[in-house]
């Protein structure tokens, strides 16, 4: 664990490391591209060198090869209401978008 950083992207916060896999939610991207930088850095190490962002690091940007875009599991709701003979059933599935990590920069 030298190298790692923090980054946000679809309201949430991963935990990168170069090589790692890691599914994000949905980013466009063209069919064709094949990387796609990741900007919104708040914190990087590199062995006893680190970065503080605040809020992000100026800069800074993860290196992401894109894996393609996948579905997750299916979620169902149901909602029942005793003696009124009502009920409602829904599914969902979330797109992500699977990225592997090729290298950190700060």
């Amino acid at each position: 664990m030298s190298k790692y950083a923090i980054v946000e992207t679809g309201s949430k916060q991963y935990w990168v490391e170069p090589e790692a896999v890691l599914e994000v939610e949905k980013l466009e991207f063209d069919e064709n591209q094949k990387e796609i930088d990741l900007t919104q850095v708040l914190f990087a190490k590199d062995g006893t060198d680190f970065k503080i962002g605040e809020p992000v690091i100026s800069g800074a940007k993860v290196v992401c090869e894109i894996l393609g875009n996948m579905k997750g599991k299916k979620v169902i709701t149901y909602k029942f209401r005793r003696r009124k003979a009502s009920r409602n059933m829904k599914g969902h599935r979330q797109t992500y978008t699977r990225l592997r990590v090729k290298e950190i920069k700060f």
